[in-house]
């Protein structure tokens, strides 16, 4: 067995973290912050939502059920780097294809073992996220430490562009019945990829003409949005971040969804000007970054946050009833900014940080946390029930909203 390289992880406050590096042998900079899933790292590494940013496992042992194509939450891995204290030697999962080892070195993910994880979180939490510096070729502290500092800052830093599709694209792929097993009641009616499919191809169930017509922005989004929407019978078009509000009009869609994504939301302001021109017009419904941009559409401001909610297992407050959600956050809507007659409608228990809003009159709502999970548990799946009820009556009862497919 070959004996990895030496790796070090370099903060911009001038702390360091050795290890070994795996992955690809490289250095790179990036925002560090932590998850603490507890599975999901593969969706993790490919979530668009974590572009430019070091990601810490807190999880002490990764990659013990290896990698395979249907757990890729995009084309492409976008972490800039990846931290864990162990890399497990065995992958064990009959879904397994490839060890993890392999699929960041082929993905050109730069990555750190080996390191006390539990200490560097501990500093994170105390300090703040910040900038860093990961190297498997020249571990010199010092040079490190100065490249991190002159990495770029997350504030002010339009990501949603860099990640964000080139052309508008059609999404047809339906969520996979095995993957909602627990909740197989709740797939009644629902248009599912079965479990006896062949696997070589996607098998759509349903031969059924979609009737509803969902435009969503890419911001940096993540499949399973995609497939949770299909599954309700949606023909759903991607568009560019950029996309105008016109343009999205001249579509005829019965419902705009704003994705998520990475970077500091009040940068991206061709999507503000875009949404405000948007709402009132159709349904609209923001997941993450795409609430974030909801609420500063509707007049509010955004802040960031010390270091952010990352992970499978944040307590959020919902109608006197608490979720568990799935987060990847670091900017968060300031509660006070909001004007008169928008409601916060879901509150994180853990620091009391606005995780949902709602605007009645203009049919719009968002949440800061992710129902679709992949990774995380599905409490909040309802949320795109709603939406789609909400697209349905609108439809229903406005013509000028009728979508004639």
């Amino acid at each position: 067995m070959t004996t990895p390289p030496h790796a070090l992880l370099a903060l911009e406050d001038g702390t360091t973290w050795p290890g070994f590096g795996f992955g690809r042998i490289g250095e790179t900079t990036g925002e560090v912050v932590f998850n603490t899933s507890m599975t999901g790292y593969q969706e993790v590494i490919t979530d668009p939502s974590y572009h430019r940013q070091i990601v810490v496992m807190t999880a002490p042992q990764i990659g013990n059920i290896g990698t395979n194509p249907d757990d890729d939450e995009s084309d492409r891995a976008w972490v800039a780097g990846f931290v864990v204290r162990e890399l497990s030697p065995l992958a064990s999962n009959y879904r397994n294809r490839q060890p993890l080892d392999d699929y960041l070195n082929e993905r050109g993910v730069v990555s750190i073992m080996g390191l006390s994880t539990r200490a560097l979180v501990k500093h994170i939490r105390e300090q703040g996220a910040m900038r860093g510096a990961l190297s498997s070729v020249n571990t010199d502290p010092q040079r490190l430490i100065e490249m991190a500092r002159h990495s770029r800052d997350m504030n002010g830093a339009d990501l949603a562009r860099e990640v964000t599709c080139d052309e508008p694209y059609h999404w047809t792929e339906p969520v996979k019945a095995e993957w909602y097993v627990e909740e197989v009641g709740r797939l009644e009616g629902w248009k599912v990829d079965r479990l006896d499919a062949p696997t070589s191809q996607p098998h759509n169930l349903s031969t059924e003409q979609p009737q509803l017509h969902i435009v969503a922005y890419d911001f940096g989004i993540k499949r399973n949005i995609l497939r949770l929407m299909a599954a309700h019978g949606c023909r759903v078009t991607v568009v560019p971040a950029n996309t105008k509000a016109d343009d999205v009009l001249a579509m005829q869609p019965d419902g705009i969804f704003l994705s998520n994504g990475p970077g500091d939301p009040a940068a991206c302001t061709y999507a503000i000007e875009a949404t405000r021109q948007l709402l009132g017009q159709v349904p609209v419904f923001g997941i993450c970054l795409g609430h974030q941009i909801l609420g500063l559409a509707l007049g509010g401001s955004t802040y960031k946050m010390k270091f952010g909610h990352r992970g499978g297992n944040q307590p959020v407050l919902a109608n006197e009833r608490v979720e568990i959600s799935s987060h990847n956050h670091g900017f968060a809507v300031q509660a006070g900014s909001l004007p008169h007659g928008i409601e916060v409608t879901h509150v994180n228990l853990n620091d009391g940080c606005v995780e949902g809003l709602r605007a009645s009159g203009l049919r719009a709502f968002s949440v800061q946390y992710h129902p679709e999970a992949s990774p995380g548990p599905h409490d909040a799946n309802y949320l795109f029930d709603e939406f789609m009820t909400a697209v349905r009556t609108a439809s229903t009862t406005s013509p000028a909203l009728n979508n004639v497919v």
